[in-house]
């Protein structure tokens, strides 16, 4: 999958893997940290961010059900099947 230019990158991992591994050491897009239970409760306030919205987690799982939810929201999102070890294989 390639990251649109103008994607958000929605990460859902711990914070504690969040700073082993930013993903801006990956990708130049804007990374911002949101949880699947934000998400889920609709407490994510990302119906402001511009442009497609990609949810990336460690393994692709709960992304792919963080991105149902957020297009049920009405927003433009999908994820990254396969998580970060298919986004280092893509950069």
């Amino acid at each position: 999958m390639s990251i649109p230019p103008d994607a958000t990158l929605i990460d859902l991992r711990p914070e504690a893997l969040r700073a082993v591994q930013p993903l801006g050491q990956y990708v130049n897009n804007p990374v911002l940290a949101v949880t699947l239970e934000a998400i889920e409760e609709g407490h994510h306030s990302l119906a402001t961010v511009p442009g497609p919205l990609l949810v990336i987690c460690e393994r692709g799982v709960r992304s792919g059900l963080a991105a149902r939810y957020l297009r049920a929201d009405g927003l433009d999102a999908e994820h990254v099947p396969g998580g970060v070890a298919a986004l280092m294989n893509k950069s």
